[in-house]
């Protein structure tokens, strides 16, 4: 049940190259509370991993501490081979990262075409992300160019803040809470995109509560208990482990 990985041409020749991401012994929290206990796991190019577990095991707080906005307080991130280990945002983003946060931080006062326009930059994947790809994976912006961000549906909302991510032309992308609170026709497009990012050679990290979506989208899977991780595999080792799968994740 585990998606397919990335194509033949994307694999070929990145055997030797560093993932796009690299998590290893990374330690962080709030304050003098701490939540992530010595994660480890990594991403390639065209890959896409799904981060998974129970509500407060950790996962928004991974991927805030790989963006840089929580500082780790042990550990290293690595982005295509180089250390993020304290770096701020801007420079997890300039690295090639981009995040689409799950309260999705649009800007209401300007319009989509400014939205995605503003983002635009080479970037350090580059991907080949133009406003004109952006629109052909989410033609329902198309006629929405001129609408304030403010003026969107919950879909479109989320349609808008990947497509502004994909405008940074990234090697890797983190999504939480991809599907939240979304009409199932949306959810299903939202899947969609997933599967055309990972084709494009982007290495996706999601987080969504959908878990048998994730099975049919990702490569692999990582799995936290208590900021831990307890399980990382294919969707067909996870799905064979059903106490797990009760245990861990109540399905």
């Amino acid at each position: 049940m585990s998606g397919g990985v990335g194509t033949e041409m994307q694999r070929a020749g990145r055997v030797d190259a560093p993932p796009a991401l690299e998590v290893r012994a990374l330690e962080a929290g709030y304050g003098r509370s701490r939540v992530l206990h010595g994660l480890t796991f990594s991403v390639r190019a065209g890959e896409s991993v799904s981060l998974i577990g129970r509500n407060g095991m950790g996962k928004t707080t991974t991927l805030k501490a790989i963006m840089g906005l929580i500082r780790p307080s042990a550990g290293e991130v690595s982005i295509a081979g180089r250390s993020m280990a304290g770096a701020p945002p801007h420079a997890v983003a300039q690295a090639g990262a981009a995040y689409v946060p799950e309260e999705r931080g649009i800007f209401p006062n300007l319009s989509v075409r400014e939205n995605l326009v503003m983002a635009a930059r080479p970037g350090a994947g580059g991907t080949g992300w133009t406003l004109e790809r952006v629109l052909e994976l989410f033609p329902s912006l198309t006629e929405r160019l001129d609408h304030w961000g403010d003026r969107l549906s919950g879909g479109e909302q989320q349609m808008l803040t990947i497509g502004r991510a994909l405008m940074t032309n990234p090697r890797l992308l983190l999504l939480d809470e991809a599907t939240e609170g979304l009409a199932p026709l949306v959810r299903d497009e939202i899947w969609r995109v997933i599967r055309e990012i990972r084709r494009a050679g982007i290495a996706c990290v999601v987080v969504d509560k959908n878990i048998g979506k994730l099975l049919e989208v990702a490569d692999r899977h990582v799995l936290l208990v208590k900021g831990r991780v307890v399980f990382n595999g294919d969707g067909a080792a996870l799905v064979a482990d059903p106490d797990r799968l009760h245990r861990d994740l109540g399905v």
